[in-house]
């Protein structure tokens, strides 16, 4: 099955001065900021096939860290209680 011809050209009921000025790239900054996708080292895709693994793996950590940062700040009130 042949695919058809692509027209490059405007249709005849269109002018190119009905669009404005076009530019390339307007949006780029805006959809940089606003994206969420992270592109990971190949070394690190082996460990982690899918979406799932880093995001499991992600959880796992920010649990580490709160729990971390309780026990030291814990241990700072009590040690500062100790103290006086």
């Amino acid at each position: 099955m042949k695919k058809p011809k692509k027209e490059d050209d405007l249709r005849a009921e269109y002018r190119r001065e009905d669009f404005g000025v076009m530019t390339r790239g307007k949006y780029a900054d805006k959809v940089a900021k606003s994206s969420n996708v992270v592109v990971i080292d190949p070394q690190l895709a082996k460990v982690f096939p899918n979406a799932d693994a880093v995001n499991g793996a992600l959880r796992g950590l920010v649990e580490i860290a709160k729990s971390s940062t309780r026990a030291a700040s814990r241990t700072t009130k009590s040690s500062k209680k100790a103290a006086a």
